[in-house]
């Protein structure tokens, strides 16, 4: 059993294209239209790096914008990429958008940061004018309903085309980096979303009673996700438990070893002890019926809560987080207290390759401006700075029972929080934040903790995130991924707030 491999690998974003231009060009300026399929053809190779691309190739009247949409309809694009090639009508691709309704995205790309004044005619200038019909786009599209965005900047080319009459290489540009940069990200919001719409989340259990802010609406969740949600029984995954062979319970059992750091008794707090024999090998036995749960439901996601009354349920729960971690760290986002909103959130971070482990507030320092994020699990390996710790814990804080814990810090460098609340509206909202985690002393309690140091003080962060209606808990991902998650929520038609 290899760690590193997901259970269930994301979906690939469905990417259309297509160039647009004005018909009467080709025939007034010979090489223009030769010059522009190139740049199309570039683009297209670039996409292709980030999903699997449907290119129409050139749209130049209304009849070509037409046979566009039904082309894009067709092969079910998640995402359509509009290049503005050389100046063309309005009239030419509204039609592209009004037949589909895939989120358009204009790409304003020139290919030379500036002409050759000196020795450009009109042909090679109508080979970078590509801004000048994206005010009477944005006019059209408005008047029609249609929203789109618009990526603007220089194309990145790595050669200059013989109908070029400018140096026209610009890869290493800063405005053709970020350009590209924000590109990737509509890709990987496209395929977050693909994978959204043939994931199966399970709710096994219920809600941490009381915890108002986990419950929520799974029609509602489903409706403004595109996910599925299976209801888990404790009965269903015992039923996966009494399965398991001790050659299974060995295996999961030697992977435990391998992955975790298997702790002494914490230093400074009583409850938190070494792991019994008899706690680890309950855990990979446990592991394995999650597991085994996971595949043979289809899971791509697992939010989790039994409270039990000293009874055998609470018995298979004490087992729950070491083999959720093991999840997580194989691509199925696992949430503890049933929060199905922050499985979401994790899940979301996941697919992008960024981590998303379980969090919420520890404290605040106030002399190192930081606040501190964590939580008992269930941790993500992938924003990890060592073996995660495992700790027996006398009591689960707070909950019946008692079992193992895993204990973590986050590696230092830039992180970015994802909260996926519920408003009074019934709608679905994400909050986002970047800070930067950093080397700092923690707890050794059993439970992940990190300092965030944010953009403002611990005081003046609070004031900023308590306005936005958030859960308790978050996803914690590597990196400073603001852009990307905002433009995940704009592909899923959800609200957000960066503080």
């Amino acid at each position: 059993m290899d760690i590193q491999n997901k259970i269930k690998e994301p979906k690939k974003a469905r990417i259309g294209l297509y160039s647009a231009g004005l018909k009467t060009y080709w025939g007034q300026f010979e090489g223009l239209l030769d010059c522009l399929k190139g740049y199309n053809s570039f683009i297209e190779k670039r996409l292709s790096e980030f999903g699997e691309v449907f290119n129409f190739g050139m749209v130049d009247d209304e009849i070509t914008g037409r046979k566009a949409g039904e082309y894009f309809n067709n092969n079910n694009v998640d995402i359509v990429f509009s290049h503005a090639a050389t100046y063309y009508t309005s009239a030419s691709v509204l039609p592209v958008h009004q037949i589909c309704k895939a989120p358009a995205v204009i790409l304003n790309l020139q290919p030379t940061p500036e002409m050759s004044y000196e020795s450009t005619g009109t042909d090679r200038w109508l080979a970078q004018c590509v801004g000048c019909s994206i005010p009477e786009i944005s006019n059209a599209f408005n008047r029609a309903g249609i929203a789109f965005r618009a990526v603007n900047g220089l194309l990145g080319l790595d050669y200059t085309p013989d109908f070029a009459k400018a140096d026209e290489v610009t890869a290493d540009r800063a405005e053709a980096v970020k350009a590209w940069k924000e590109i990737e990200e509509w890709c990987m919001a496209a395929s977050i979303k693909r994978t959204l719409q043939h994931a199966r989340f399970g709710f096994l259990g219920g809600y941490y009673s009381g915890m108002l802010d986990m419950y929520s609406d799974l029609t509602m969740l489903q409706s403004q996700s595109g996910i599925d949600v299976e209801i888990l029984e404790m009965s269903d995954l015992d039923a996966y438990l009494k399965s398991v062979t001790d050659q299974e319970e060995k295996q999961m059992l030697d992977m435990i070893n391998s992955f975790f750091e298997i702790s002494g008794d914490s230093p400074s707090d009583p409850i938190a002890k070494a792991p019994t024999d008899e706690q680890l090998k309950w855990s990979a036995k446990v592991a394995v019926a999650q597991e085994k749960m996971v595949r043979d439901r289809d899971l791509d996601s697992v939010s989790y809560y039994y409270h039990g009354n000293n009874d055998h349920f609470e018995e298979v729960q004490s087992g729950f987080i070491v083999g959720f971690s093991l999840l997580n760290a194989r691509g199925i986002s696992c949430a503890g207290e049933g929060d199905i909103k922050t499985a979401l959130a994790m899940k979301i971070a996941d697919i992008a390759g960024k981590g998303g482990s379980f969090c919420e507030i520890v404290a605040g320092d106030f002399n190192r401006n930081t606040m501190i994020l964590g939580h008992d699990g269930p941790f993500h390996i992938a924003i990890s700075k060592q073996k995660p710790i495992l700790r027996g814990m006398g009591v689960y804080h707070g909950k019946r029972g008692s079992g193992v814990s895993v204990e973590a810090k986050v590696r230092a460098g830039e992180v970015t929080t994802l909260g996926v609340t519920q408003t009074v509206d019934g709608r679905l909202k994400f909050n986002i934040s970047e800070g930067e985690a950093i080397e700092a002393p923690i707890l050794l309690n059993g439970n992940t903790s990190t300092h965030i140091r944010f953009s403002v003080p611990p005081a003046e962060y609070m004031d900023r995130w308590f306005v936005e209606a958030p859960t308790h808990h978050l996803a914690l991902s590597v990196g400073h991924n603001a852009e990307l998650f905002k433009k995940t929520a704009m592909l899923l038609d959800i609200p957000y707030a960066i503080f």
